[in-house]
């Protein structure tokens, strides 16, 4: 199993202010996060990359998030980015992360879309927004798609996710609802840590009901 499913979820940071990027990512750790994403909406996005992977080592695994295409991505790998995931379907994105032998998880709503993201070889599919689409929208297309990994991103709250999982859903992805951006401003890291902490028992209680 891949470590992006074998842990269950991925921490989207999508912030404005990068300047406290290793604290946080500690703080993840800590509550026991192994999967960051750091948004391209924000231009820092490959420094803090770079800075995270340098002082996290092997204790996570740091990739880049709404990648726009493939230059982005490419700029994304060589800031040291493990995995990249695109909010739309974008396939040259697909062909150089198999050239990079990055993992990509690319962003699908339709079934046509899916099924010509994973055709291509993307390693997952992100299901985005996963509010508008809920739990039922996954087991309704994993039903003759089974082959297909989804993740749901976008809305995926500590309610929905349970849900999710027991549709058929490999991980989840979890922005603000997982990195509450007035914690980060305030530099109250124990309330994030807390938070993952959270999150991350969840996923695992969850995973425990499915099996």
């Amino acid at each position: 199993m891949h470590w992006i499913e074998q842990s269950g979820i991925v921490a989207v940071i999508r912030l404005d202010d990068l300047s406290s990027a290793t604290t946080l990512a500690e703080a993840l750790i800590a509550g026991g996060i192994q999967n960051l994403e750091f948004t391209y909406t924000n231009r820092e996005a490959g420094k803090a990359i770079e800075q995270v992977r340098a002082s996290a080592g092997d204790r996570a695994h740091v990739g880049a998030g709404s990648v726009l295409d493939a230059e982005t991505a490419r700029q994304a790998i060589l800031a040291g980015a493990e995995f990249v995931v695109t909010p739309t379907l974008r396939l040259q994105t697909i062909e150089l992360c198999r050239r990079y032998s990055i993992p990509s998880v690319i962003g699908a709503f339709s079934p046509t879309e899916i099924l010509t993201a994973w055709e291509a070889g993307a390693d997952y599919i992100k299901v985005n927004p996963a509010s508008v689409a809920g739990p039922g929208y996954f087991k309704d297309v994993l039903g003759p798609l089974p082959q297909v990994k989804l993740i749901p991103s976008g809305g995926v709250t500590l309610d929905s996710a349970p849900l999710f999982l027991q549709a058929g859903a490999v991980a989840l992805a979890v922005g603000g609802n997982l990195v509450q951006r007035a914690a980060v401003r305030e530099g109250n890291w124990d309330a994030i840590r807390e938070s993952a902490r959270q999150w991350v028992d969840l996923v695992e209680r969850s995973r425990n009901q499915v099996s």
